[in-house]
C-alpha cells in the first residue's frame, strides 16, 4: 500500500511508505572516520583484514577491485569512496566486511572496505528512528534508520540499495545479461 504526500518543497511522494525501516536486531558496527555505521548482521558472511586487491578496468571509482576468497572472486567496494568521503591511508585495523546482497533473487557476496569494526549491538526496535529526510536532492534511500545507543547514534544501512549491483554483477561474472543502470 502507497500513499501520496506531498514533501515540503511541494513534489508529490508515492513511495514513502514502501521504504523499509530498521527493526529490532543485532547490527554489526564500524567505522568510516568518525561516524559509526551498522549493518544487519544477517547480510555479514565473514570478515577478514586487508588484502591485496585485484583491479578491474572500467569500472566506477568506487569499486577498488576483485579478491580471491578461498577459490572465489568477489568484488570490493572502497565505501569512503562510495559515501564521497576523503581517502585515507590503509590501518591495521583497515579490514573488508564481506556481505550478501541480494539483487533479482540472486545473492552476491561482495566486500565492503572500512576503517575498522567496531562491535556487534542488539538494538531495540523503541532505539530506532527513521532517517531524517534532507530534502529531494539528498538520496537517504540507503539508510534503515537511526539506531540510539547509549549518547550516540550508529547509521544503520540498507547494504542491498548501497551497493551498486549491476556494476558488481558484471564484475563478478554472472551479470552478462544485465544492463548497467548507472
Amino acid at each position: 500500500m502507497t500513499t501520496d504526500t506531498v514533501t515540503e518543497n511541494g513534489v508529490q511522494s508515492s513511495d514513502v511508505v514502501s521504504r523499509r525501516i530498521a527493526g529490532d536486531g543485532k547490527y554489526l558496527t564500524f567505522a568510516l572516520g568518525h561516524e559509526e555505521y551498522g549493518l544487519e548482521i544477517l547480510k555479514v558472511r565473514e570478515i577478514i583484514g586487508y588484502m591485496d586487491i585485484t583491479a578491474v578496468p572500467q569500472t566506477p571509482d568506487y569499486v577498488n577491485g576483485v579478491i580471491n576468497l578461498r577459490g572465489k572472486v568477489i568484488p570490493v567496494i572502497d565505501l569512503r569512496s562510495k559515501f564521497e568521503m576523503e581517502t585515507v591511508e590503509i590501518t591495521e585495523e583497515t579490514c573488508i566486511i564481506v556481505v550478501e546482497i541480494e539483487h533479482k533473487e540472486a545473492e552476491i557476496e561482495t566486500g565492503i572496505i572500512v576503517d575498522k569494526v567496531s562491535e556487534v549491538l542488539d538494538i531495540n526496535g523503541d532505539n530506532i528512528e527513521q532517517a531524517p529526510q534532507f530534502g529531494s536532492k539528498i538520496d537517504s534511500e540507503f539508510i534503515l534508520g537511526m539506531g540510539k545507543v547509549g549518547e550516540s547514534v550508529k547509521i544503520l544501512l540498507d547494504i542491498d540499495k548501497v551497493l551498486a549491483v549491476s556494476a558488481l554483477l558484471e564484475i563478478a561474472g554472472s551479470g552478462r545479461d544485465e544492463t548497467q543502470a548507472e
